[in-house]
């Protein structure tokens, strides 16, 4: 087992979470991002992904990704960490920059150490299992410090509105190669994937900084150079910050580094979990459903300060 001491872990939590608003809009018609909202608990998502990072790092090296927009929620929910952890993105540019600010921030620490992506808004069944996951690959990317790891997660049936990973080769215990990645396949493609033993993508992701950022750098090596250089010049202040993100062409992750970088991947595969990307009321609705600890979410809601929006509370 590796020494946690170096690995550090980052939450994503800058998206709008817009596809949610029917349940994440208040009466008074404020529509909060779904990551500050809870699942009957009463800690929010955000706090939860935390939680879920402490399992992969030391509490000193977990951060977040934040949106400056959002400061009025996040002010609260990241009162455990550590200002230093807290990267504040000055605009929604796509989903590439927020994990490439975090990056180049920890490459100032320390460009190897192996560091843990995760998704600030998911829901997740079995803690145990994606915890045991997140060890196993945090420790085969301090061991092949040149490879970067995908988390997927078996399929429980055809679902156009997910990302979905194919492997190279049939997936078991140990990480394989990936073919490709497909976002949204039509009902039909899906079945066809998951036929091919495609899993679904978790948006995980697990290597050293000096990986991860090659991936950027292979296609994007401008935009890396210039938000490294904003870095650089901001030395405590945004405005340099400020500047690139007003100038940068947008860049999403998923269409713009995975699918063309995919063949440098490599997938682990997490069993069924009841995961869930909470992104539909059906969805937030399933997993109401599979809380198998639901008298106590309820009690836990019930005894606690409602210090959050409850996405369950109009279902």
């Amino acid at each position: 087992m590796r020494d946690t001491g170096e690995t550090w872990a980052v939450v994503l939590a800058g998206g709008e979470g817009s596809r949610l608003r029917a349940l994440t809009t208040t009466r008074e018609g404020q529509t909060i991002p779904k990551q500050y909202c809870s699942l009957r608990r009463p800690s929010c998502l955000l706090q939860d992904a935390l939680e879920r990072a402490r399992t992969a790092a030391m509490s000193s090296h977990v951060c977040a990704v934040v949106a400056a927009q959002h400061r009025r929620w996040w002010t609260a929910a990241l009162s455990g960490l550590p200002q230093a952890n807290v990267f504040v993105q000055p605009e929604d540019k796509g989903t590439a920059y927020g994990m490439l600010l975090a990056l180049l921030k920890l490459e100032e620490i320390n460009p190897r150490a192996p560091v843990t992506f995760l998704p600030a808004d998911h829901y997740f069944r079995d803690e145990a299992i994606i915890t045991r996951l997140l060890r196993v690959a945090g420790n085969l990317a301090s061991v092949n410090t040149d490879a970067t790891y995908v988390l997927g997660v078996e399929p429980d049936a055809p679902d156009p509105e997910l990302g979905y990973i194919l492997p190279a080769s049939p997936v078991g215990e140990r990480p394989v190669g990936i073919s490709g990645f497909t976002e949204k396949p039509s009902p039909e493609y899906a079945k066809d994937l998951i036929s091919l033993g495609a899993v679904w993508n978790l948006f995980v992701f697990v290597g050293t900084v000096r990986a991860l950022l090659a991936l950027f750098e292979e296609d994007h090596a401008e935009a890396v150079r210039r938000m490294r250089e904003a870095l650089r010049q901001s030395s405590g202040r945004q405005d340099a910050l400020d500047a690139f993100y007003q100038t940068a062409a947008p860049l999403d992750f998923s269409h713009d580094v995975l699918e063309v970088q995919a063949t440098r991947l490599q997938v682990l595969r997490l069993p069924h979990c009841g995961w869930t990307d909470l992104g539909s009321a059906q969805r937030v609705e399933a997993a109401l459903r599979s809380m198998t600890t639901l008298a106590d979410a309820r009690l836990d809601a019930a005894t606690s300060p409602p210090l959050f929006l409850d996405l369950c509370a109009t279902r």
